[in-house]
């Protein structure tokens, strides 16, 4: 697979065709914060129906849940946050600029015969072994000296010492003497609950859904009637004050999650349910479009694996400025529960129907960053070809999330009878749940590349066979010279159900 668009042409064309917007643009823009436009709205709004339908209504032992984003700062106590909720970051005097310290990498640049040239230093990135190899040829240049360099063992920021602070290059400045110790920086965002502002006010927005989850848990095992194994459901905003976002929707300050705590027996395999939950959001990427060949799997181990998981996998993405997380499925263990349980007093167990034995579940949680999929599914669509040879550029989105599914466009629009027959039928969808956009401004032509630029999967003309027959002629945006069967206004309804089937 080989990407026909980078980053930067990413972020032009959702600006362009109204995907993403830069918050408060007006004003300059706000780092980390994305306002989501008339397209993107729709997008988004899709892909999260699509996972709704699949792992809620999908499912006869998931339900929903829609919990708040600010809720008692015992909660959060409780789980953890307050207290280890932090990244590494370091600062740089110069440039004033702040790096998450775990993601500023660098090397210590020697000859073979250990003559120290000095050091290089990158933030992370795809490819970070090209970039401090070429940052360590123009070091030993500018240095004057001869011989082969060493092969560099790259670090994190974190693993650097005392003795070595003052000599690595800030990426800001390029130039040593302007970083030091990294300190750790909690990610949470304060707010004050009422009126007076004081210490006994202070809340915090949530950092992730999980958490109204499990203080909900008693609530909705009673409500619900489920037996273990069962699960629940959750889309949410969630905000963490990163300390360097980047890559565009990846790495934001307010974000989305679409999250399932699914409760097993302590007893049960959470190997196997793991793997399960794992292969489930794997077809589900598929489903909403995400290029196969640019998924894969990272198991966490050591010192990656959580404090409280059992086990980790993630399901990585290539997206165009390289590989990186788009989702991750954990064993929780009885960690959550257990830490509610103690700070609350209120004993968070399960008993099984018509036995004595009672338990506190263990969890295992599949959570996706909507922002992310969403990144993911606009890389893996944007494609290039040629029709009748001219060039086209179109989004290859699945029917299922693109944002407008069907063009209706009359031949012609100064013939009153088309446009009434094409504004009818464009009527007749939207009743019964489409989002079809009428268009008859500019050629035929025009109008059909500007859905194929915003990914719409079908167009259909209306035209004076029309007129005549009733029917309409359906075209479809990955083969735009294959000629369907001319359809009645009345089966296309049928047609575009059946396209977006999941």
């Amino acid at each position: 697979f080989k990407y026909n668009i980078d980053l930067d042409g990413l972020v032009s064309l959702s600006k362009r065709r109204g995907f993403v917007f830069q918050s408060s643009e007006v004003y300059g823009g706000y780092s980390g914060f994305f306002d989501y436009g008339p397209l993107g709205v729709e997008l988004k709004n899709n892909l999260k129906k699509v996972w709704w339908r699949r792992m809620v209504h999908g499912k006869d032992n998931v339900v929903g849940l829609d919990s708040a984003i600010v809720s008692n700062p015992a909660v959060h106590r409780a789980s953890g946050h307050v207290d280890n909720f932090s990244d590494p970051m370091v600062d740089c005097t110069e440039s004033k600029k702040r790096f998450r310290a775990d993601q500023l990498l660098f090397a210590r640049v020697e000859l073979e015969d250990g003559t120290l040239v000095g050091y290089v230093s990158e933030v992370e990135c795809g490819d970070i072994d090209k970039v401090l190899k070429k940052q360590a040829k123009k070091l030993k240049k500018e240095a004057g000296i001869e011989g082969e360099i060493k092969p560099l063992e790259i670090k994190e920021y974190t693993e650097a010492t005392e003795e070595e602070y003052p000599q690595i290059p800030s990426p800001a400045t390029g130039k040593p003497g302007s970083l030091g110790a990294p300190r750790s920086f909690n990610l949470m965002f304060e707010t004050q609950v009422g009126p007076y502002g004081d210490a006994a006010s202070t809340s915090y927005l949530r950092p992730e859904t999980a958490q109204g989850i499990f203080v909900n848990f008693k609530n909705v095992a009673q409500v619900s009637r489920m037996k273990i194994p069962f699960g629940v459901a959750q889309i949410g905003k969630a905000f963490r004050n990163e300390i360097t976002p980047r890559q565009f929707i990846f790495r934001s300050r307010e974000f989305e999650q679409m999250e399932i705590e699914y409760f097993i027996d302590p007893e049960a395999d959470y190997e196997a349910e793991l793997e399960a939950w794992l292969m489930e959001m794997w077809n589900f990427l598929k489903a909403v479009g995400c290029d196969e060949r640019l998924l894969g799997r990272e198991v966490h181990v050591g010192d990656k694996l959580a404090h409280y998981a059992r086990a980790c996998t993630d399901i990585t993405f290539r997206y165009p400025f390289g590989t990186s997380e788009l989702l991750g499925v954990a064993a929780r263990g009885e960690y959550d529960l257990q830490q509610h349980t103690k700070a609350s007093g209120e004993t968070l167990d399960y008993q099984v129907p018509g036995e004595k034995r009672r338990f506190v579940p263990h969890v295992i949680e599949p959570s996706l960053g909507v922002d992310r999929l969403f990144l993911a599914v606009m890389s893996s669509a944007y494609a290039e070809d040629e029709v009748s040879g001219e060039k086209r550029s179109f989004l290859k989105l699945a029917p299922c999330v693109a944002p407008i599914t069907l063009g209706i466009f009359p031949l012609l629009k100064n013939k009153p009878d088309l446009v009434e027959k094409a504004k009818d039928l464009a009527a007749m969808l939207r009743r019964k749940g489409f989002n079809v956009l009428y268009d008859e401004a500019g050629s035929i032509g025009k109008r059909y590349r500007r859905m194929d630029e915003v990914g719409t999967p079908f167009c259909c003309c209306i035209d004076f066979d029309t007129l005549e027959d009733g029917t309409v002629t359906i075209r479809d945006r990955d083969d735009p010279l294959k000629e369907l069967p001319r359809m009645k206004p009345e089966d296309i309804a049928t047609f575009l159900s059946e396209a977006c089937e999941v």
